[in-house]
């Protein structure tokens, strides 16, 4: 597979750099959205609470009231609440009205499975509807936030995309050509390859880069409103990191750094294998020596999903313990890999460990398919007019 592909082994890392760099460039201006969906996702628990109290509050208020006047919920409201509610003068029975509430004026009797519901005025405008999907989730960030926060985040992922897959191309191509030195070119040595690339990139890029995108993005502003937007806590990705070192130490850069490294590292292992051996498979069949850029697309998207339907419980545990803040003198609610996945387990169920599983999917794929496509497409340009030659 990899010995049938020479030309890989002669590239200059310069172009891994370019290439590399390129790649992530588009990818992540294409699919960052979804990144942020996932995001939001996966934080949901932490802050649906709050959307809780304040359903319960406009819902529940009104039911309590007549609940408290008529003993049970068996009327409803025919005008708005500003008028009187009740006005009657005793009940002669619990659950049963007297002749006197049945004619005060504003009142009806409602069937007895009636539900209350709040008049139109008692729905808060900024209260978006919408349902737990990735799409419902898109909706509510574009209609409270404004269409560009999906973009979040973004000059966290660019700052540190173009080293990243430099790291990720250049020692996955290292660690394969000392391996394969050993052990021979096979399937195991690209695993074991694409697993230290991934290993590398979580430690030397990654993890910084990711505490400040999920801080950015985490946070809740209406970039409709200007007054939200200027008060915003974390505002670019330098900030972000100067904040976080502020307040919680350099090693608050660092949070998650356990699951990252093995979520990295995993990816990348199923991923580099599963290309590496479609893509040698392919030109084997056609007696070519490179893919097309579709075909490129196509094993990069599907080799690229591989990897989240295994290791979604990491991701979520990541996105948990970046987005905490710890406070001095506090015991943070999430301290380990293992603590944070019995935790979420325990409380929301072992479910929770594969929300944003859907976006996360529709993230990677598509974004590892533009990756290899863009990363063959401009190598192979950059090889042919020798530029490095």
């Amino acid at each position: 597979m990899a010995s049938k592909d020479p030309k890989a082994k002669k590239k200059n890392p310069l172009e891994h750099l370019i290439a590399g760099g390129t790649a992530g460039f588009v990818e992540s201006s294409i699919c960052h959205p979804l990144d942020t969906i996932k995001t939001r996702m996966q934080l949901r628990s932490q802050s649906q609470t709050l959307e809780a109290v304040r359903a319960r509050s406009s819902l529940v208020e009104p039911a309590l009231r007549l609940k408290h006047s008529l003993r049970e919920p068996a009327l409803r409201l025919k005008h708005s609440l500003q008028e009187p509610f009740l006005r009657h003068t005793s009940l002669a029975e619990p659950g049963v009205l007297s002749q006197t509430t049945l004619h005060e004026p504003g009142l009806r009797v409602a069937p007895a499975a009636t539900t209350v519901r709040p008049p139109p005025s008692m729905v808060l405008k900024n209260n978006v509807v919408a349902p737990l999907g990735p799409f419902g989730t898109a909706k509510r960030i574009i209609q409270r936030e404004g269409f560009m926060s999906l973009y979040k985040g973004l000059t966290a992922v660019w700052t540190g995309i173009i080293p990243k897959m430099a790291i990720r191309f250049v020692s996955f191509e290292q660690y394969r050509d000392v391996l394969g030195g050993f052990f021979g070119a096979s399937s195991y040595v690209t695993f074991v390859a694409g697993l230290a690339s991934g290993l590398t990139e979580a430690i030397l890029v990654v993890t910084p880069a990711e505490v400040c995108k999920i801080r950015m993005q985490s946070q809740f502003n209406s970039l409709i409103d200007p007054t939200q937007k200027q008060h915003r806590k974390y505002t670019n990705v330098a900030q972000t990191a100067f904040v976080i070192v502020k307040e919680e130490g350099l090693g608050a850069l660092y949070k998650g750094v356990v699951p990252t490294m093995l979520r990295q590292g995993c990816n990348q292992a199923v991923n580099f294998t599963a290309y590496q051996y479609i893509k040698a498979r392919v030109m084997d069949y056609q007696g070519t020596e490179a893919l097309l850029p579709w075909q490129s697309l196509l094993i990069g998207g599907f080799s690229g999903g591989m990897g989240p339907l295994v290791n979604n419980p990491l991701d979520v545990v990541k996105t948990r313990m970046q987005k905490q803040v710890v406070h001095p003198g506090k015991q943070p609610k999430y301290t380990g890999l293992l603590q944070a996945c019995t935790l979420i387990a325990k409380e929301e169920g072992p479910l929770a460990l594969w929300k944003g599983i859907t976006p996360r999917l529709l993230r990677i794929m598509p974004g590892q398919a533009i990756t290899f496509m863009t990363y063959e497409f401009v190598s192979s340009r950059m090889h042919k007019l020798g530029f490095f030659n």
